[in-house]
């Protein structure tokens, strides 16, 4: 059985639910040379923005399937992410990610 290719935005649909829908990109990806506390703070920020979205678990499912290297995507930063692929590869992963901290 054969089935037609999806439209590629159906697979982006979720995000007309996000709770960062419409917000500006600078709360969840960092601006070029942010380091240390200031970019701990505005992760948070995206967490909190994060923990209570409907499409959390979507958007981070997405993240890690494409491979995203930038930002915070349903309350995963890049670090969270890259944790995570580690534990996948190293068959470790607990089913739940704890957010990073430094």
């Amino acid at each position: 059985m054969r089935t037609e290719p999806r439209p590629l935005l159906v697979d982006w649909e979720w995000q007309q639910r996000a709770a960062c829908r419409g917000m500006n990109s600078s709360a969840f990806f960092s601006p070029s040379g942010e380091r240390g506390p200031a970019r701990r703070t505005r992760e948070e920020r995206a967490r909190r923005i994060c923990a209570g979205c409907e499409v959390r678990t979507t958007c981070a499912a997405t993240a890690l399937r494409h491979g995203e290297t930038y930002g915070v995507w349903g309350g995963l930063s890049r670090d969270d992410r890259r944790r995570l692929g580690d534990e996948a590869a190293a068959g470790t992963v607990t089913g739940r990610a704890a957010p990073s901290r430094r």
